[in-house]
């Protein structure tokens, strides 16, 4: 017993591990995977050789223009060996085990075709599964059964990703994908009308990812009378069964009708301005398939159902608006007998209440088309992306007056020129109120409201090594009572959002969900380590403190969720001691930890290790370093381009892939070495396992994976897409 599963891919690079994965059962040498990469423009292509170079069950076709889902589909079926195939969309996954449970039902029953449950996965966590599974189970079914025993299974849903088909019984009813919308309705109905044997396997072995921006098919537009054409080509094979269609025709032709409905009603699908002409086409339907004897249904939860079966029989799309009318105010009046929900509102008081007025005052005055608004790390002042983009605007759009925005406490921080404002000041709404674009690299508060017109850029501040957005929803502690829905919310103001790298897309695609342009083009922060010079190094060395001749050791360890503070992971003066007087440590603690009196508490070796962590730029310390000591910090993915020792200390990776969660193991792929224990992690100093062959080998591998868009002119491109307007184009990899 052999299995293909198609996958058609396109534009799904966020998604499409997660499908792989999710399907290539390690123990099942009978299954091939025919990846069709649909001329997809993002990193698709790449990541489906990655799963054929290290799998080679896994097929992989690249076609040189897009053709669209049914016929990539039908490209695989060509392709495929297998006795059974399985069409499944590159953007769901499979469940645990689902591939093994279907291998094992077909080779029980033989089914000319395999229906299998499903559920509905949605962006805010929930999983649903079928409303329609009662159908698997009511009434009890045998192994193996025809359509006229159970006609029921015309009222599952009816998509191909739901169904494991015979590949030969397939191929001799000579069914193939349409093109457009509802390509696969024409083959996934007569399948179940031609199969002499079905069977039905009453387990959810599909997540259905109904995606936050929603499925092609629910984009407004002509291509929904598509349907017409896939409907008259299912009553045309039925013809061509003769009488043996007969039993199925009246509920073929509900179904017809339900699903025409589905479309002219939901209001996302058909235009307003087209509803007349496509429910039109609906009465040419309803006359020429109708029934002899066919009389409309009346379901208790529809009453008006029948109504519009009338009004669409006659024609009369007036009459048809009078029913729906009617039927909203019988809606609006049930809905108004419910107990009305409890709404919480906020009061503001005093200065906020004046605060709030004049914010509102200044959003109804024109926008400052010159003015853009850049902060960084929540207000903690000038730093990261933003600062980089803020330094080539001044540079390459000097017509643009840049305003910081700072906490009180940052003033002094801010460098000499850089205007600002203090957040909570009447300056501060003034100018979030006016201006035309904003750059930051966490979102800017809730009460902010993104006017008509006015633009924003998300940077964010590191490659997702850890999970992001609403990838955390799976780890709570990660997550730590997040709002996920305001998280969207403020992520739906984006207009751009920078990705350092492929990961990078990957991540940010599935985190957040939003209607962005992803910009490709490296981050702009490390454009100052692709320029960082020799006497530059010195300079900053001098500065810290930082012996000439010594090893400076840059040590930037990340927070750990489950951590209420700042614990060092190893005893850094025993392992600073067995390094000897020749090594310094730069130590830089997370941002979210205070340590102002552990350089004294811990008795460290007074000078040799140096508490950096209030320094205002992490890049000044990276190229005033000769090695980096990380354990799951985003900055190595920075650090990488200074083409430097890495070493990760991971002795507690487990227990943070649980917590937090990762987007990939990074003790299998490091950037140099990887230490576990104390022991070990002064040895890759000591011994300079850190500079050996094999480290450098291992970060030649990772700065190709993960730094390359970083060529110095990351700032340069978003400046020119965003305050310039220009098309740019992705950086060379």
């Amino acid at each position: 017993m052999s299995l293909s599963i198609i996958v058609p891919v396109h534009k799904v690079q966020g998604y499409i591990r997660q499908c792989l994965d999710s399907i290539l059962d390690p123990d099942l040498p009978n299954l091939e995977v025919i990846a069709v990469d649909d001329h997809s423009p993002d990193g698709c292509g790449e990541i489906l050789d990655e799963f054929a170079e290290r799998d080679s069950r896994v097929k992989v076709r690249h076609l040189t223009e897009n053709v669209g889902l049914g016929h990539a589909r039908n490209i695989g079926l060509d392709m495929a060996t297998g006795d059974y195939v399985w069409f499944f969309d590159s953007d769901d996954y499979a469940t645990e085990g689902a591939v093994r449970a279907i291998c094992d039902r077909l080779a029980e029953t033989r089914p000319d075709v395999l229906v299998f449950d499903y559920a509905r996965s949605y962006w805010n966590g929930k999983v649903k599964r079928s409303i329609i599974n009662h159908l698997f189970r009511e009434p009890p079914a045998p192994d193996v059964f025809t359509l006229a025993e159970r006609q029921s299974v015309l009222e599952m849903m009816m998509t191909a990703w739901n169904k494991a088909i015979r590949r030969e019984f397939l191929l001799d009813l000579g069914l193939r994908f349409s093109g457009g919308y509802y390509e696969d309705i024409n083959v996934t109905y007569p399948i179940l009308m031609a199969a002499e044997r079905l069977s039905l396997l009453d387990r959810v072995c599909y997540i259905y990812r109904q995606r936050r921006r929603g499925a092609i098919t629910k984009t407004a537009g002509a291509k929904h009378f598509d349907a017409f054409a896939q409907y008259d080509r299912i009553f045309e094979f039925m013809d061509g069964m003769g009488a043996k269609a007969d039993p199925f025709r009246p509920l073929m032709f509900d179904r017809t009708i339900w699903h025409l409905l589905v479309i002219i009603e939901r209001g996302d699908r058909v235009h307003e301005s087209e509803n007349a002409r496509f429910f039109a086409e609906m009465a040419k339907t309803y006359n020429r398939y109708e029934p002899a004897g066919h009389v409309p249904p009346e379901p208790e939860d529809k009453p008006f159902l029948a109504d519009k079966h009338r009004m669409i029989k006659a024609d009369d799309y007036r009459g048809f608006e009078r029913v729906r009318a009617a039927e909203a105010k019988d809606k609006a009046r049930r809905k108004a007998t419910k107990a009305a929900k409890i709404r919480r509102r906020g009061v503001l008081l005093g200065k906020e209440l004046a605060k709030e007025r004049y914010y509102q005052m200044q959003r109804r005055l024109p926008i400052d088309e010159n003015l853009a608004v850049f902060g960084a790390y929540w207000y903690r002042g000038y730093a990261c992306n933003p600062a980089a983009i803020y330094e080539k605007v001044r540079e390459l759009a000097p017509h643009v007056h840049a305003v910081w925005v700072v906490k009180p406490g940052a003033r002094k921080t801010m460098p000499d020129g850089v205007d600002y404002v203090v957040a909570g000041s009447a300056e501060y709404y003034r100018t979030l109120a006016r201006a035309k674009y904003f750059v930051n690299n966490v979102n800017f508060p809730d009460n902010y409201v993104k006017r008509p017109g006015q633009v924003h850029m998300m940077t964010q501040h590191g490659t997702p090594l850890k999970k992001m957005g609403l990838d955390q929803m799976e780890y709570p502690v990660g997550a730590n009572d997040m709002d996920f829905k305001a998280l969207i919310a403020r992520s739906d103001r984006w207009d751009y959002l920078v990705s350092s790298n492929p990961l990078s897309s990957e991540a940010w695609e599935r985190g957040f969900p939003c209607d962005y342009e992803m910009l490709e083009i490296g981050y702009p922060r490390n454009d100052r380590l692709a320029a960082a010079t020799a006497e530059e190094r010195e300079r900053l060395r001098a500065e810290l403190g930082v012996p000439g001749n010594a090893t400076a050791i840059l040590y930037a360890p990340t927070h750990r969720d489950y951590q209420r503070r700042y614990s060092p992971m190893f005893d850094i003066g025993r392992v600073m001691e067995r390094l000897g007087e020749g090594h310094v440590l730069l130590l830089r603690a997370h941002y979210y930890y205070k340590i102002k009196s552990l350089a004294a508490d811990m008795g460290w070796p007074e000078g040799r290790v140096i508490d950096v962590s209030k320094h205002p730029s992490v890049e000044d310390l990276m190229i005033a370093s000769d090695a980096l000591l990380t354990d799951y910090s985003s900055v190595m993915f920075d650090y990488a381009n200074l083409d430097r020792p890495i070493v990760i200390y991971a002795n507690d990776w487990e227990t943070y892939k649980l917590t937090r969660g990762v987007n990939f193991d990074l003790t299998a792929t490091p950037p140099g070495v990887v230490a576990t224990t104390e022991a070990e992690l002064a040895d890759a100093f000591v011994s300079r396992a850190a500079w050996s062959d094999a480290a450098t080998k291992n970060l030649a591998n990772f700065r190709a994976r993960f730094c390359p868009w970083d060529d110095g002119q990351a700032a340069e491109r978003a400046v020119r897409r965003m305050f310039l307007g220009e098309k740019i184009p992705n950086p060379p990899q």
